[in-house]
């Protein structure tokens, strides 16, 4: 398989399977704006469920919260973004499109949509906030922005969950939530969209202690996305130099994997100091100290923070699943993804539509489906034709109801990767299945 084609192909494997539509496709779509259909909902749900269980429900340290996507909009001049959320852009004087100053052809002087040389403006910075009115009046009083991230929500809390929770220092708030940003050239699918969702965790730890656990967080999270299936030569560890440090960092890693378009970020693991916390007290008037219970002592927390894009770890995985092999003589698709990852676990099919096979199949789908495993129900083509569109979605097992299933009660189950087949008791496939997602 050629790399470059890969994109073009998971565009329209997503599309054609129903992972991922373009926004409003019926009006012309919505630029970098997607909607997630009946399976990418699902493997989207199992991502940042895996990473609940795995961040909050597995670690007495770790609490939950959803915070508002609209805040007061002090928050967002204490955090530096009004001031400082912002990319240089030029114009070209031919055609009025406004770009990036760090593009290739930009950067070469050359417009990359007309094609015109040398006709740029002098950069100028742009905010990349949404912004909007809160009330009936449209004016600056009643500006607010949708958030560009989502750890504001989780600094603004501090107090509110350490105090509700009686968490001591260290510990850490996780959230999941939808984030806004007006990028200017946006692209690569899902990578860079401008409504996206971040899976994030801020960890309070008293100053002196923040170097040993952004080490231990670094190396959690790069564990984490190994557990999912994704090939270990496919990841890496980029260290941010000094000119790449955010304003409020003290030290940065960024998770890489390699995509078809490069090593591109998908996670970032960052020593934020105290910055957010002070600022914050220092913009509201607040204290915003944590007074440590066995010394008294008073101190405002450094944060290490752990942020996952859940669309570009999307990405990620439907790449690094994505297969192309020959099997007797045919081109074979497959997404071989994690059990535990699949959208569908399963798809049951009786191999004629007589005899008994499909009433059969229909009450192995009921049991399936009660039993909380999604499942699917296909008893149209050839039995080979109905593999192969599993295969394509990612689905790990194909259940067969056949004649010798009339008889004795027995189904073939089929895997996925390995192809092989196993006679199993109707009446055991739920468990079969359960035991392999476990």
């Amino acid at each position: 398989m050629v790399t470059a084609d890969l994109m073009e192909k998971l565009v329209s494997l997503a599309k054609r399977r129903g992972y991922v539509f373009q926004s409003s496709e019926i009006y012309g779509g919505t630029g970098s704006v997607w909607d997630y259909g009946s399976l990418g909902v699902e493997l989207k749900r199992n991502v940042k469920e895996l990473w609940w269980s795995s961040m909050v429900h597995q670690r007495e340290d770790v609490e939950g919260v959803d915070a508002s996507i609209l805040m007061h909009p002090r928050v967002w001049e204490a955090s530096g973004h009004v001031e400082s959320f912002t990319d240089p852009l030029v114009e070209c004087t031919n055609c009025h499109r406004r770009f990036r100053v760090d593009l290739p052809k930009v950067r070469d002087g050359q417009c990359p949509v007309c094609g015109t040389k040398e006709a740029f403006t002098e950069p100028r910075l742009f905010n990349l906030m949404f912004k909007t009115f809160m009330g009936p009046v449209e004016d600056s009083s009643a500006t607010v922005y949708l958030r560009p991230e989502t750890a504001q929500g989780i600094f603004v809390n501090f107090l509110n969950i350490q105090g509700t929770t009686r968490q001591k220092v260290p510990f850490g708030i996780a959230q999941i939530g939808k984030a806004f940003r007006n990028e200017i050239t946006p692209g690569n699918f899902i990578f860079r969209t401008r409504e996206f969702e971040q899976a994030e965790m801020q960890f309070f730890v008293k100053p002196g202690d923040d170097e040993h656990v952004f080490e231990e967080w670094k190396d959690l999270r790069m564990q984490w996305h190994l557990g999912l299936g994704i090939r270990p030569e496919k990841l890496r560890f980029h260290e941010h130099g000094a000119d790449e440090l955010a304003h409020y960092c003290k030290k940065a890693f960024d998770i890489e994997y390699e995509f078809p378009f490069g090593w591109k970020e998908f996670e970032g693991i960052h020593n934020r100091t105290d910055y957010d916390l002070a600022r914050h007290q220092e913009y509201s008037g607040k204290r915003l100290e944590y007074i440590d219970p066995a010394s008294n002592e008073r101190y405002i927390p450094y944060v290490v923070e752990t942020s996952m894009g859940v669309d570009r770890t999307l990405l990620v995985l439907l790449a690094d699943a994505y297969r192309e092999e020959e099997v007797d003589g045919e081109k074979r698709v497959l997404l071989a993804l994690k059990p535990k990852l699949a959208p569908l676990k399963a798809a049951v099919f009786p191999l004629v539509k007589k005899d008994g096979m499909p009433e059969i199949a229909m009450k192995m789908m009921g049991d399936l489906r009660s039993s909380g495993i999604p499942s699917f129900y296909d008893q149209s083509g050839a039995i080979g034709r109905r593999y192969r569109r599993q295969d394509e979605i990612g689905t790990p097992w194909c259940i067969t109801v056949d004649g010798q299933s009339t008889e004795d009660g027995t189904v073939t189950v089929r895997d996925r990767d390995s192809l092989e087949q196993e006679r199993v008791g109707g009446d055991q496939v739920v468990n079969w299945i359960t035991d392999r997602l476990s």
